[in-house]
């Protein structure tokens, strides 16, 4: 089975109009999702964000399955989350989601999702790699696939937003500064906010396909933390573009970050009897006192996972949990969504601040985060970093440092999925161990890549 040298944690991304995100590629992709995949219904639902490029990739994956006999189910412009929520109510084999997250306008991205609302695994992904490379796909005149259009799910979604607020409940009273990242939220989330009584002021919300992610949302916060204080809210959020992102401000314009927001929805679901004991999950990434703040303050199991959402849901899934994440702002609520979620994270949010009659700053920090080293090592290229993650010097390296920090803090490196870096990540209770170890870390990387 072909190795995958296209597709990393989160589908196929790159350049819109660059390889591998071409028509000719992405057609490709489609038509081995057709003979690979979409053997039962034979139908797929393609969703995108607001980029400029997302109708020309849109163009192309429906070419490419329609040309095998597969019919397709045109969605629109709509959040990630609320297509791995639906999907399975399709009657599709898979859906497509066409976006680069928060990633800028001129990057695109293939995600993969299955009918169950899960991405697709790596076996999977290997073998559509497989056939793409073989290209032996064949054309019938007699077998060719139609398109629809379902414009039902946006308004579906926001009734599962409306249903998991409470049937009764109210932002009455409460003012909050919404940054839709000029992506697919930039018209659900101030109405859902609106609609359940909240003051509004809004930020990112003119999508024009060149505007997404740029100077705001979620990689970009401040703007929403400078709205916080100029307009005296309680609140704020801010999106990515395809929407399974977030951060959150406080009332004092000060980002929270994302794992003390887990930290809180696991505490405030465990006091009002959702979670019920069950499993916590977070990437090997997370500081290591929200670690100690799950399983001693609280008392649930943790799990701590490779990088990414797709592991995270995975363990979540394995060990029977319903809440997990990242600190990049992936947060996960199985109970509601079945990939990462910013606006029903925020509503559960602000349920828990709203039920506790606080506000944010009195609240946060729910424990001070240990001592970090964390550092991006560059590198020339992407195969430098794959050789010099793979050098057993470096290996021995992060096993002995893990033996001698074990229980009190944890050491990775990280290769990054989509840059020559390699994260040197370092996270103790001792910060002088940590500094010295997380330096230890980058001399060897410095070395290697002299070597």
């Amino acid at each position: 089975m072909a190795s995958n040298k296209w597709f990393g944690t989160d589908g196929v991304r790159g350049v819109a109009n660059e390889f591998p995100m071409v028509p000719d590629f992405v057609m490709k992709l489609a038509m081995a999702c057709a003979v690979s995949v979409c053997v039962n219904n034979k139908k797929v639902a393609i969703a995108k964000d607001t980029r400029i490029s997302g109708d020309m990739l849109e163009a192309a994956l429906i070419a490419g399955f329609t040309s095998q006999g597969i019919d397709v189910i045109r969605l629109g412009i709509i959040p990630t989350p609320a297509v791995t929520t639906f999907v399975s109510e399709l009657g599709v084999d898979m859906a497509v989601m066409i976006t680069a997250s928060h990633n800028p306008y001129h990057d695109n991205g293939i995600k993969l999702i299955a009918d169950n609302g899960d991405k697709f695994a790596d076996d999977v992904t290997s073998e559509l790699e497989n056939l793409i490379e073989k290209n032996n796909f064949s054309f019938d005149k007699d077998k060719l696939g139609k398109i629809f259009e379902d414009n039902s799910i946006k308004e579906k979604y926001m009734q599962i937003a409306y249903k998991m607020y409470g049937k009764n409940a109210t932002l009455k009273g409460m003012k909050i500064v919404a940054d839709c990242a000029n992506g697919v939220f930039s018209d659900i989330l101030p109405s859902v906010l609106r609609n359940l009584g909240a003051e509004v002021v809004e930020l990112g919300v003119e999508p024009n396909g060149v505007n997404i992610n740029r100077d705001c949302g979620s990689q970009h916060p401040e703007k929403m933390l400078e709205a916080i204080v100029k307009n005296s809210a309680d609140l704020g959020v801010a999106v990515d573009g395809d929407g399974d992102r977030i951060k959150v401000g406080d009332n004092n314009g000060k980002l929270i970050k994302s794992e003390q927001l887990m930290a809180f929805l696991a505490t405030y679901m465990q006091e009002i009897g959702e979670n019920k004991n069950r499993a916590f999950a977070s990437t090997k990434l997370s500081n290591t006192a929200l670690e100690r703040y799950i399983t001693e303050e609280i008392g649930l199991k943790y799990v701590s996972t490779g990088v990414g959402e797709r592991p995270v849901i995975k363990a979540l899934k394995e060990n029977d949990g319903v809440i997990g994440g990242e600190e990049s702002g992936h947060i996960v609520l199985l109970d509601y969504a079945r990939s990462g979620d910013a606006m029903m994270t925020f509503l559960k949010v602000l349920q828990g601040l709203k039920q506790k009659g606080k506000k944010a700053s009195e609240l946060f920090p729910l424990f001070d985060d240990d001592f970090l080293f964390f550092q991006n090592f560059k590198v020339k290229s992407n195969e430098m970093v794959k050789v010099i993650t793979s050098k057993p010097e470096l290996k021995n390296l992060v096993d002995e440092l893990s033996a001698k920090i074990k229980g009190h803090g944890r050491v990775v490196i990280h290769p990054s999925g989509t840059e020559p870096k390699i994260r040197v990540w370092v996270c103790g209770d001792d910060e002088q161990i940590v500094q010295n170890f997380g330096k230890q870390l980058w001399n060897m990387i410095e070395q290697l890549n002299v070597g």
